[in-house]
């Protein structure tokens, strides 16, 4: 018996062993990579070998934000707008570019042959942070490790937590956490459109406080929550004065997201408990699980996540067209997919990253597949597969840099169901008077209460 305590003890010390050395920070000697080799928040600094990918220099910053951009909210116009693209990938060369495309992106040349493309364009680094998202980066690289069995993370705030990843759920936690400024407003639509093209748009008010930056905070004032997040629906009639209310927490196995739901019919504030994992968001008309937006977002505590390496792909970029006042919702929004005109991709460098669902969990996708942009760690492209390991569908995120911050964050989102042949799109604010928001104060803590539901909420 004595023997056997004794290597049952010498077993869960190496297991601990193991574990630590998994969740344990860089070393100060690897961290002398950023900003040196790498970029600040990790990426290479370096092109490709045949120069397709150009070097990081530091991306957009001020002297290159386009003189026609005149106040903060405003629709972003085009730093590049003589860019034409450099070739088209089609379905008739499809073959050609097969090893640069993810698998949800080839099944949508197989599902609309005719009439989806990629336009393929220069590639432009232009992500860019503010230094103080560098500054802290550099100064948590050495410190932020993976608490709770991954479920969370120490040892970081208002930083990118860990720019050179050693496994799936250190690059996970980066998109879930990259920055976004600290408190933005806009208006905008989301559409899920039909097999015949038919549609019709839900437009809300939303507001966002990413607490994980609060520039007055620190890792001890989070209590948990990195994301407050308000949504006030305006149309259509049936739908309006409708809200929603969530405290995003870090953690979310040790202290479950707590969402709220204003019924303006009833009149009254309700808890709502099962706004995570797989349940359909219902604007979405089914095509969008809770955790699908923003790419992917929440717990990760349902999928085994595995860091694969990075790799070249076309991945929506630079998307400031498919954003254009000039254009209109009837000319964006066609049969199957957006109109391809309207968009831009080029080839950049992603970590890939699989989650596969653990045994004895419950999801609708078996497995989902990120490829993270590695100039701002935002999800570019995600692929999903249904239970018996087929692909399902394919989510794609329009990037582009919010240049007055600056940020790489998304223009529009658009998931695809390939089996029903229908589509779904978040964030269109074409028709709207203004874009995005990031220059009004910060709220106070009141603000983002379930009691500011009811007295804000309007039908």
């Amino acid at each position: 018996m004595k023997k056997n305590t004794i290597y049952i003890g010498a077993a869960v010390a190496a297991l601990t062993l193991a574990i630590q050395t998994a969740t344990a920070a860089i070393s100060p000697q690897e961290a002398k990579k950023l900003g040196t080799t790498l970029t600040p928040i990790g990426a290479e600094k370096a092109g490709n070998a045949d120069g397709t990918i150009p070097a990081w220099t530091g991306g957009i910053t001020k002297k290159d934000i386009p003189a026609s951009y005149k106040r903060r909210g405003q629709h972003y116009p085009n730093p590049w707008p003589g860019d034409k693209p450099q070739f088209y990938i089609t379905a008739e060369n499809l073959a050609k570019y097969k090893s640069k495309l993810t698998a949800g992106q080839i099944a949508l040349f197989e599902a609309y042959p005719k009439t989806f493309k990629m336009p393929v364009y220069q590639t432009r680094r232009s992500g860019s942070l503010p230094q103080h998202v560098y500054d802290n980066t550099l100064k948590n690289a050495t410190t932020a490790t993976l608490v709770n069995g991954g479920n969370g993370f120490k040892g970081a705030y208002a930083s990118v937590p860990f720019p050179i990843p050693k496994n799936g759920l250190e690059a996970l936690w980066n998109h879930i956490v990259r920055y976004r400024g600290e408190y933005v407003v806009r208006r905008a639509s989301e559409v899920a459109v039909q097999r015949n093209g038919d549609y019709t748009l839900i437009t809300a008010q939303q507001e966002a406080g990413f607490n994980f930056y609060y520039p007055k905070g620190s890792e001890s004032t989070l209590d948990n929550t990195i994301i407050y997040y308000l949504s006030f629906t305006t149309s259509p009639a049936r739908l309006a004065g409708e809200a929603v209310l969530v405290h995003e927490t870090l953690d979310q196995v040790k202290q479950p997201r707590q969402a709220w739901k204003y019924n303006a019919g009833q009149r009254r504030v309700r808890r709502a408990p099962n706004l995570a994992y797989d349940t359909p968001i219902s604007g979405a008309d089914g095509l969008r699980t809770a955790d699908d937006t923003d790419m992917f977002n929440g717990a990760p505590n349902r999928y085994e996540w595995k860091l694969l390496g990075k790799k070249e792909v076309y991945i929506p970029y630079n998307n400031y067209n498919v954003i254009s006042p000039d254009l209109k919702y009837e000319n964006l929004l066609a049969k199957g997919h957006i109109n391809p005109e309207h968009t831009r991709y080029e080839l950049h460098r992603v970590w890939v990253v699989e989650g596969t669902l653990k045994k004895g969990e419950r999801h609708i996708y078996s497995k989902r597949t990120l490829y993270l942009d590695e100039d701002s760690w935002g999800a570019a492209v995600v692929d999903q597969y249904d239970g018996r390991g087929e692909l399902w569908r394919v989510s794609m995120a329009y990037l582009l840099n919010n240049y007055d911050l600056p940020t790489t964050w998304t223009g529009l989102d658009v998931f695809h169901d390939l089996q029903a042949r229908r589509y779904h799109v978040q964030g269109m604010a074409n028709e709207e008077r203004n874009y995005v928001d990031f220059s009004r104060p910060i709220p106070d803590d009141k603000y983002f209460k379930p009691s500011t539901l009811r007295r804000r909420s309007y039908r």
